[in-house]
């Protein structure tokens, strides 16, 4: 899961389909919380190294980018500051906390079966061109959530900011302290989508 090598860059760079500006954005939040403005000007170097360059603030949050640059953003992050996964999954936690989108929506969807299985596909429409996202059960008795997220398969460092993600949307849905998020398929591990199966106390 590194970048240490023209092939996997190459592999990268041939990624299809863009991804809204305002993802990158939340990287640029998160590294200037945990490491200020010297670890963001650390790593912008080190994306410019890659070739692939990303200057965050002047990133607009409504527009386009190639969504390559969201797996060099999280690759670049990973190796500049040495975070471990769990890092990365709190990055996706912090991401769906500071959304405005996501907080738009959950403002004004009070239900979160509603939210959860209309809101939420539609939430990932707006901000990524490639993938479909298949939500498939919220049993709140249970205290359990399956996602389904088809046709994209980015880098398997996505999967664990994904499952940060999720568990951070589900957590502004659901009162509670915890909620875990499994990947319980991955294309990555040769099955044909990404499953995510959430559970809260």
């Amino acid at each position: 899961m590194t970048i240490d090598n023209q092939a996997e860059i190459k592999k990268i760079m041939e990624i299809k389909g863009s991804v809204k500006g305002s993802t990158l954005k939340t990287d640029m939040e998160f590294v200037l919380k945990e490491k200020g403005e010297e670890g963001l000007k650390q790593l912008e170097k080190e994306l410019e190294k890659l070739n692939n360059p990303i200057n965050y603030k002047k990133i607009r949050s409504a527009d386009s980018y190639p969504v390559s640059l969201r797996v060099f953003s999280l690759l670049a992050i990973k190796k500049t500051f040495n975070f471990d996964d769990e890092k990365i999954k709190e990055m996706g936690m912090f991401a769906a906390r500071v959304s405005f989108f996501v907080k738009l929506i959950i403002r004004y969807y009070i239900s979160p079966q509603k939210v959860f299985f209309e809101k939420a596909p539609e939430l990932w429409r707006k901000q990524m061109t490639e993938g479909e996202l298949i939500p498939v059960e919220l049993n709140e008795e249970k205290k359990q959530a399956v996602v389904i997220l088809k046709e994209i398969s980015l880098h398997p460092l996505y999967c664990y900011y994904l499952r940060g993600y999720m568990s951070g949307i589900l957590k502004m849905l659901i009162i509670t302290k915890e909620i875990t998020c499994e990947e319980t398929k991955c294309s990555f591990k040769g099955d044909e989508h990404h499953e995510y199966l959430l559970k809260w106390q």
